[in-house]
């Protein structure tokens, strides 16, 4: 009997001992059926023979081994082990994230083999009159006689019909499966470069082949997707694999889109819309070197490839690059990580780059490729700062605002509104007593949306009927409080009748495909005025952009997250860049009441580059972060005595570490969150290596206190997110 070593998705922090005949043959990385209690779990074996392994009278054994070859090869599970050390989570259920659903549930993991049609000798001899009464037949018997190359099962032709094909042998069905793709000529040309761009080319070009982190930062409009298609072209031409990281979902069909165009090899897509069944088959194209390019969200980072030598993340700035619950890590650094075991270049590009890459190139780790200038040549664009004190508003707009966008329209261009609010209103408020719609679970607003007529809470999801009459007096006289996406876009509805407004949020662009038509419909200039969110500030090309509003900036100038600048400088800066890309030049008017705010006016006098440069000079005075490491414990409970004991008693135990500064216990900015109380602990230290030792030393005696298991607690090891 072999004695395995399996990792099973479980909250705890060890490994699990099974016996295995010596007759079934099983690898590191394979998949195992084991029992545990009196349930049956799909583990991961992590290791043969183990040393330290328990008598084996004790051990239970294997129930089935499901693998013949590992799921997860040997430079992932390097990868995945780094993670799990790295952001103190428990191995099985780091392993078990990196693979689809259909995979953790036991499905067979041998490539799905593509089935294409052909006809037969007897097939090819029928003629179009014997398919007279039946035209789905017919257009099926054309695709096979005149594009059999293109005659794989499809959701346009029935199964039915398919099978009338191959029982009256009419049609044979070909198994294919999936392999190396085969390189092919690009099908569009590549665009002339200016000489940054050309030198950032020539620089990761050079360094195929080995590790290299470079940072393309690049103003809005600079071309750097082109640096990207050029950096990849001699990467499909010698057969390799490419990934291309991007922050949401949004930005997938508009890169999708631009890849396909240019190389004539296959494109494939990750993200979280899609089914079960259409991530699994990815899962598989890319491990059989099928698909050349993957472009995906965060956790594309973990797909199996076969020739990987690309690695390319696009707004490496952005927080979506931070996994926020679960296991929490950051895929721009694990990015990194993966390049340096596989040896190969990983390109990070932003217009705003974070802080923490920023200090990397003034450290030497990344090397940095500036794109100064836009690729059009246009100007960058002209930011006015739109005073609202003692201003007559109108849909939450100023006479000067609502004048200029009128220009712009005349001109037969489009205006992009910002307005990062989704819903009608954040609030009801009873103009009787002043009550306000609170969250009954959180330390937060109810928003009220008025095309559902719902109370909508955007941190715990509870609805709530729109109340009739005021919570505390019974009043009756309930209006809204502030504006939201919905009520700007049916207010500017009323200003501009005759224009046509399209709203991009989370609430518009819910049904699949929405987001995507919306934006095709904004690329061919048809809807007039577009309002949005952040969504829309995410690296779009909208060449017919001429003006954008940022209606309103005031409520993120003032937080308590010493990342808020940031953030705003960024945010500002990329909403700014989405105008002005195309013949004209482009403005951005920003609605505020502090006009003097030292940030504002850094960012619009002195561009981005300047305010970086301030707020790390800043970030190294007050020894934040990244200049000093940072880690944060987080309890959640019904009870608020149990979060502040358990942190309490958290504090004393770190109190051995005199290296470490402790900021805490302290409750969180949103103190209560979905019913439960939030207190943290912010961790502080200088060395690295001293704050992992106490990280690890905390995580190994808290699991064992009683206290742990009344209440529920994180770390979260580098974190962005501190509400």
């Amino acid at each position: 009997m072999i004695v395995l070593r399996v990792a099973l998705p479980l909250p705890l922090r060890q490994h699990f001992d099974y016996l295995l005949p010596e007759s079934e043959p099983v690898s590191p990385g394979c998949r195992v059926l084991v029992p545990f209690g009196n349930r049956e779990l799909i583990g991961i074996v992590w290791q043969l023979q183990p040393a330290d392994h328990y008598p084996a009278e004790q051990l239970k054994t294997v129930l089935k081994v499901l693998d013949s070859a590992p799921v997860l090869a040997a430079d992932l599970r390097q990868l995945l082990s780094f993670a799990a050390d790295y952001y103190h989570h428990p191995l099985g259920e780091v392993l078990t994230s990196a693979l689809p659903a259909l995979l953790r549930e036991g499905k067979n993991a041998d490539p799905i083999r593509t089935v294409r049609y052909q006809l037969t000798e007897a097939g090819r001899a029928l003629d179009e009159q014997q398919f007279k009464r039946a035209p789905k037949r017919l257009a099926l018997w054309q695709l096979l006689k005149t594009a059999p190359e293109q005659a794989q099962l499809s959701g346009q032709f029935s199964r039915t019909d398919l099978n009338y094909f191959l029982e009256l042998q009419y049609a044979d069905a070909v198994a294919l499966p999936y392999g190396p793709y085969t390189p092919q000529p690009e099908t569009q040309k590549a665009l002339p470069l200016n000489p940054a761009q050309a030198l950032a080319v020539s620089r990761v070009t050079q360094s195929l082949g080995q590790f290299a982190s470079f940072l393309l930062d690049g103003v809005t409009g600079s071309g750097k997707t082109e640096v990207y298609l050029q950096s990849i072209s001699p990467v499909v031409a010698a057969g390799g694999q490419v990934l291309v990281l991007v922050p949401e979902i949004g930005l997938t069909p508009q890169t999708l889109a631009r890849f396909e165009q240019r190389f004539g090899v296959p494109v494939g897509v990750w993200h979280s819309n899609m089914t079960d069944l259409e991530r699994f088959t990815v899962w598989q194209r890319c491990q059989t070197g099928d698909l050349a390019i993957l472009i995906g969200t965060r956790s594309a980072l973990f797909l199996p490839f076969l020739t990987l030598q690309l690695l390319i993340l696009d707004e490496e700035h952005d927080a979506s690059f931070k996994q926020q619950d679960g296991f929490r890590y950051h895929a721009r650094d694990l990015a990194i990580k993966r390049a340096a075991l596989l040896k190969l270049p990983v390109l990070m590009g932003s217009a705003t780059p974070s802080l923490e890459s920023l200090a990397n190139v003034q450290a030497g780790r990344f090397f940095p490729l500036p794109l100064p200038e836009r690729a059009t040549g246009q100007a960058v664009p002209k930011v006015e700062l739109v005073d609202l004190k003692q201003q007559v508003m109108q849909a939450g707009l100023a006479g000067l605002t609502r004048q200029r966008i009128q220009q712009s329209l005349d001109k037969g261009r489009q205006v992009l509104l910002f307005l990062n609010r989704r819903g009608f209103a954040p609030a009801l408020i009873c103009h009787e007593c002043g009550w306000l719609t609170e969250c009954q679970r959180c330390s937060a607003f109810m928003t009220y949306h008025k095309q559902s007529r719902q109370l909508v809470c955007h941190h715990c999801g509870t609805i709530k009927a729109v109340p009739r009459q005021c919570g505390g007096c019974g009043s009756t006289q309930l209006s809204t409080v502030g504006q939201g996406t919905e009520q700007l876009e049916e207010q500017l509805q009323l200003l501009f009748p005759n224009v046509t407004i399209t709203r991009l949020d989370r609430d518009s662009t819910r049904r699949k495909g929405s987001l995507d038509q919306a934006l095709q419909q904004i690329q061919q200039g048809e809807p007039q005025l577009i309002v949005g969110t952040q969504m829309l500030a995410k690296g779009h090309h909208f060449p017919n952009v001429a003006l954008a509003v940022i209606v309103d900036v005031d409520g993120a100038l003032y937080s308590s997250d010493f990342r808020a600048p940031e953030q705003l400088a960024q945010l500002l800066t990329q909403v700014a860049g989405r105008s002005g890309r195309g013949v004209e030049a482009g403005t951005v008017l920003l609605q505020t009441h502090y006009p003097g705010h030292a940030l504002l006016q850094d960012v619009i006098q002195n561009g981005y580059a300047s305010f970086a440069r301030s707020a790390l000079l800043e970030r190294q005075y007050t020894q934040l972060p990244p200049y000093i490491h940072l880690a944060l414990f987080r309890a959640e409970s019904l009870q608020l005595e149990l979060c502040q004991q358990w942190l309490q008693q958290l504090t004393q135990l770190l109190g051995a570490f005199p290296a470490l500064q402790l900021l805490g216990p302290l409750a969180c900015p949103m103190e209560r969150k979905a019913g439960k109380y939030r207190w943290q602990l912010q961790l502080f230290c200088k060395d690295r290596k001293v704050l992992h030792q106490a990280l690890a030393q905390a995580v190994a005696t808290v699991k064992d206190w009683p206290l742990s298991r009344k209440l529920k607690w994180q770390l979260d090891v580098d974190p962005l997110d501190l509400s």
